[in-house]
C-alpha cells in the first residue's frame, strides 16, 4: 500500500503591483539605513582630527573638557523639559481619551496635533517676546522666597531668559508629542477591564487607576523617551531664548546658564575655520550618540509590549 502524498502548496502568483509596492518599501527601508550610516561615518570622519589633536591646537583646549558642559547643558535642559510636560501631558491625554465628550475631545485633539506643526523659530520668538517678560515677576518671587535652595539662588536674570525659560519653551514643545502617544494608548486600553472596575463600584478616577494607567505604563515611558529625545536636539529655539555660557550650573535664575550642543553649534558654527568645524562635528557626534541611545531605548520599551491586549 503506497502512502498518499501531500498535495504540494498552492502560490499565489504575485501581481506586478504588489512586487512594485514589496519592492519600493524595502528600497525605503534600506534607505533609512543608508542615511542613517552616512550621517554616522561621516561624523565620525570629520571628528577624528579633533579628537587626536593636542589641546594646544585647539582653541577651546581640551575637547572633552570643552564638551563637558555641553553634554550637562542638553541632558540639564531636556530634563527639566519632560519633567514640567510629562504631568501635563499625561493629564491632557486621559481628558481627551476618558473624561471629555466626544466633540470637545476630538476638537482637543485635533488642536495638540497641530500644535506639532508650529516650528521652532516661532516657540523661540514667543519664549523671548511673550514668555521670558511673563515669567520675570514670578523668578523674582521664587528667588525671593526660596532662594536659600541653591536651585532658586539669585541673583535673577533681568531679561528671564534662563535655563527655565528654555526648559519651558522645550515642555510646551514636546507636550503634543508626549500627549499624542499617550492618548492612543489610553485609548486601547481594555473596555472590559474599564467596565469591570466600574461594575464593582469604582468612581472613574478609581477605574483610571486600576485599568488605564497600569496598562499604559509602557506607552507612557515610551511617550517620555520620545519626547526627551526631541528636547535633546531642539536647536533654534534653545538658541533664541538662552544666554549661554560653557559652564556646569545647576541654578535656574539666574543670567549664567549651560548651553547645548545643538545650539552651541548654531551660534559658532558660522564662525568656526579650521580645526574649530572640527570641534564642532565632534560634539555633533557625541548629540548623535546620545539621541540615537534616548531612541533605543525607547524602541526597546515598545517592543516589550508590541501589540496590546484585551478586549476593547
Amino acid at each position: 500500500m503506497t502512502a498518499a502524498v501531500a498535495p504540494a502548496p498552492l502560490k499565489a502568483k504575485k501581481r506586478p503591483g504588489d512586487r512594485i509596492f514589496s519592492g519600493a518599501s524595502v528600497t525605503a527601508g534600506s534607505l533609512i539605513l543608508v542615511i542613517l550610516a552616512a550621517v554616522a561615518l561621516f561624523l565620525i570622519a570629520e571628528s577624528i582630527p579633533a579628537l587626536t589633536a593636542s589641546p594646544d591646537q585647539v582653541e577651546t583646549g581640551s575637547f572633552w573638557t570643552y564638551v563637558g558642559p555641553l553634554v550637562f547643558g542638553t541632558i540639564w535642559a531636556a530634563a527639566i523639559a519632560l519633567l514640567l510636560a510629562m504631568p501635563v501631558a499625561i493629564g491632557i491625554a486621559l481628558f481627551i481619551s476618558h473624561y471629555a465628550p466626544r466633540r470637545i475631545a476630538q476638537f482637543l485633539g485635533y488642536l495638540v496635533d497641530l500644535l506639532a506643526a508650529v516650528p521652532s523659530v516661532v516657540f523661540g520668538l514667543w519664549g523671548i517676546k511673550v514668555l521670558a517678560p511673563f515669567v520675570l515677576p514670578s523668578y523674582n518671587w521664587i528667588a525671593d522666597n526660596l532662594g536659600w535652595i541653591p536651585l532658586f539662588a539669585g541673583p535673577v536674570s533681568g531679561t528671564g531668559r534662563t535655563i527655565l525659560t528654555v526648559a519651558l519653551v522645550l515642555a510646551v514643545m514636546i507636550l503634543p508629542i508626549v500627549t499624542a502617544i499617550c492618548r492612543e494608548v489610553f485609548l486601547q486600553a481594555p473596555r472590559l477591564h474599564e467596565e469591570a472596575a466600574l461594575a464593582l463600584g469604582a468612581t472613574r478616577w478609581e477605574m483610571v487607576q486600576m485599568a488605564v494607567l497600569p496598562f499604559g505604563r509602557p506607552g507612557m515611558i515610551s511617550a517620555a523617551m520620545l519626547g526627551l529625545g526631541r528636547a535633546l536636539g531642539e536647536t533654534m529655539a534653545v538658541a533664541m531664548v538662552l544666554s549661554p555660557s560653557v559652564i556646569i550650573s545647576f541654578v535656574l535664575l539666574q543670567s549664567q546658564n549651560p548651553t547645548t550642543i545643538a545650539a552651541n553649534i548654531a551660534l559658532n558654527f558660522p564662525e568656526a575655520n579650521g580645526i574649530g568645524v572640527n570641534v564642532l562635528l565632534a560634539t555633533g557626534l557625541v548629540l548623535f550618540i546620545i539621541t540615537f541611545a534616548v531612541n533605543a531605548i525607547a524602541r526597546g520599551v515598545i517592543n516589550r509590549r508590541k501589540a496590546f491586549s484585551g478586549a476593547n
